[in-house]
């Protein structure tokens, strides 16, 4: 029993000692009176003010010229081939067909002023065996438009456009099981020239609606031979493509709505449309009103292969009917843009 009363004191008599030890360890110490040197910092102290002066620089002239000009070229190429064996059962015509597209555009933009001139040459042909060559599409389209901006959406502008196409077309049909061809139109037969002055409401970059209340338009048909009837005993046309028989040219004043459409619309993939409005004021009818859409869609698939699908609504009594017509177009082939 002493024993470990002993060994109770020794305990708690050493916990004691290791306490007061720690709390001397701890007390703050009066440094007041001593003399202790402190190490001179090593880092450079300001002294006095500084002085500032100022610096003659030379100007550096940057030799650049601004472009106002924008320019771009799309060219593309089509072609379309089906071969059959001689004993294929499945039916079946051997074809070949090739197009071609050029999209040429420039724009100048400089303050409020801005020109746009877009050229567009479509042509296509097809061959089927044992038929004669066809074609697929045959198109020339120059537009120019010069603007000056009013106001934050509106313009004033003049425009001047061209239409015709490159080859001879025909119709067709078959006597005693021989095709014909009959002649219906060729380069200026048609040809279409328009000019228009106006006001232009842009709203956005993609899209533009263009009201001519002063346009007028020359329609042309140069050859005579456009007039002759397929049976030689009948006499001429008395008219063809609006301009009367022994006339090479008609002209006339109306009002003109032209919109166009140029976006995006996904992810490598371009939606283009054009509608015009063409109302004569001489004969102010519905029925002689023309109205033409084109429409294309164009699909990226790489860097230099794509695939469209374009089509044509038109509406026009002067080219010989009074129904609509339309035309449409799928294909897929090589693409180029300039510049890249």
């Amino acid at each position: 029993m002493k024993n470990c009363l002993a060994a109770i004191i020794i305990v708690l008599t050493y916990c004691s000692t290791r306490s007061q030890a720690q709390e001397i360890d701890t007390l703050p110490i009066n440094t007041k009176g001593l003399e202790i040197k402190l190490k001179r910092s090593p880092l450079p102290s300001r002294q006095g003010p500084l002085n500032f002066e100022p610096v003659k620089l030379k100007p550096y002239v940057v030799n650049a010229k601004v472009n106002y000009w924008k320019t771009r070229t799309n060219v593309g190429i089509n072609v379309n081939q089906a071969q059959f064996s001689n004993n294929w059962k499945g039916g079946g015509v051997n074809s070949i067909a090739v197009g071609g597209l050029l999209n040429w555009k420039a724009e100048y933009n400089k303050n409020s002023y801005s020109y746009v001139s877009e050229l567009i040459l479509q042509y296509g042909k097809i061959k089927n065996k044992d038929q004669v060559q066809k074609k697929t599409n045959d198109r020339i389209f120059w537009d120019h438009k010069a603007s000056f901006q009013l106001s934050k959406n509106w313009f004033f502008f003049g425009s001047l456009n061209f239409e015709s196409q490159f080859d001879n077309g025909f119709s067709y049909k078959t006597v005693n099981g021989a095709e014909e061809a009959t002649l219906i139109s060729k380069f200026m037969g048609p040809g279409y020239l328009t000019e228009s002055i106006g006001f232009e409401y842009k709203p956005v970059k993609y899209f533009s609606t263009r009201i001519g209340t002063g346009t007028a338009r020359q329609t042309f048909v140069l050859d005579k031979d456009l007039f002759n009837d397929p049976d030689p005993n009948k006499p001429p046309k008395a008219t063809v493509y609006g301009v009367e028989y022994g006339k090479k040219v008609k002209n006339e004043l109306a009002f003109q709505v032209v919109s166009a459409f140029d976006k995006d619309i996904f992810v490598n993939t371009n939606l283009k449309a054009r509608y015009q409005m063409f109302i004569p004021y001489e004969d102010f009818e519905w029925s002689r009103i023309d109205h033409r859409l084109d429409v294309a869609l164009t699909a990226k698939i790489n860097r230099f292969m794509n695939t469209s699908l374009t089509g044509v609504v038109l509406f026009d009594k002067d080219t010989g009917t009074d129904k609509i017509q339309a035309s449409q177009t799928l294909a897929l082939g090589f693409a180029f843009t300039f510049p890249r």
